[in-house]
């Protein structure tokens, strides 16, 4: 009996030390199966080199407005998974609608040096801000961010310390333990995380205009999570749910509801 207690618990205490030591594969998805490819992709778009503080140098996309231009800029910070190249539907959809937009890959995504984590995610997006305030002269009162998912964490951190005219979060989740904990019931997610992107914790932080979108049939972010993000928001906010749409549904990387978002966001954000 005792034997066979203590062969569960090592088994038990391997498959955890296993998590604890690969959890970083299972957060940070990237697909470098193919570097993305040059900029013209998207009309009238710039290849853009991004430095972090730390001596990296990761690739980026400008896109200019197409029509209607709102001198308003977006700042989009993807999720976990793919590369810019996934998002170009997102940047052309917001050029057409006025929008200028920065994509950029993450350290370790998209042929970029480095390996992601929470710490690197934070310095690459300030490579992106500054190279938005402090060499497109882009001012702070006209940016908007845009976080997807995971995203969502790296914008509202980099909000706490640079505040933007408004923040759009697609799909946020409270921090990412309640997620991990949302899928592995029996796994002490907290315990073992490095990571944590308390999203909740920065939006109570920062007061200015937020919109908070979700689909209502996210099954790798529950609604109730980004519901609760919204609700712990300092700033004015406006919550946007897509019903039926799932976490990675193409509606929610351009569709015309994240759009109208933006511009929502944009008029409560820009307009004296």
């Amino acid at each position: 009996m005792l034997k066979g207690v203590v062969i569960v618990v090592v088994i038990v205490v391997a498959l955890l030390a296993i998590l604890w030591l690969t959890q970083r594969r299972l957060i940070y998805l990237p697909d470098n199966s193919a570097v993305p490819p040059a900029a013209d992709v998207i009309q009238d778009a710039e290849d853009v080199t991004l430095t972090t503080t730390d001596g990296l140098e990761l690739g980026a996309w400008y896109i200019p407005p197409q029509a209607d231009e709102r001198n308003v800029t977006v700042l989009v910070a993807n999720g976990n998974g793919g590369n810019r190249a996934s998002r170009a539907p997102l940047a052309e959809a917001l050029s057409e609608a006025g929008f200028a937009t920065l994509l950029f890959d993450y350290r370790g995504y998209g042929g970029n040096p480095g390996d992601p984590n929470e710490d690197g995610l934070a310095l690459d997006a300030r490579a992106a801000y500054n190279h938005l305030v402090d060499d497109r002269g882009v001012s702070p009162d006209q940016l908007l961010y845009f976080g997807e998912s995971l995203g969502a964490g790296v914008v509202s951190e980099l909000a706490t310390e640079h505040p933007p005219a408004g923040l759009l979060l697609r799909s946020p989740f409270t921090d990412l333990a309640e997620v991990g904990q949302r899928h592995y019931p029996i796994v002490p997610v907290g315990l073992l995380l490095w990571d944590r992107y308390p999203v909740a914790e920065h939006v109570s932080t920062v007061d200015v205009p937020t919109t908070v979108v979700y689909g209502t049939s996210d099954s790798i972010v529950p609604p109730g999570l980004s519901q609760d993000v919204a609700a712990a928001a300092a700033g004015p906010v406006e919550e946007v749910d897509i019903e039926g749409a799932g976490h990675n549904d193409s509606v929610m990387f351009g569709g015309p509801e994240i759009v109208d978002a933006v511009v929502g966001l944009a008029e409560r954000a820009t307009t004296p």
